[in-house]
């Protein structure tokens, strides 16, 4: 079928998602983290799944 607005939120989604969970790392590496060790591991530790989760549901929703 193609890209849907749906699908295209999803993608959107993903990819800042993906871009928090770099910076999240970025923070983690360099030292002491803006919002501390915690609250950024916690912002790594779901911001991970919850990309991957919405990139496949991207993929399905335009494969449909």
């Amino acid at each position: 079928m193609g890209m849907t607005p749906k699908s295209g939120l999803f993608l959107a989604l993903s990819s800042v998602s993906a871009i928090a969970a770099v910076g999240s790392i970025f923070e983690l590496t360099s030292g002491e983290p803006d919002l501390g060790v915690t609250i950024t591991a916690a912002i790594l530790a779901l911001s991970i799944p919850f990309a991957g989760g919405c990139f496949w549901f991207a993929v399905k929703n335009a494969e449909q």
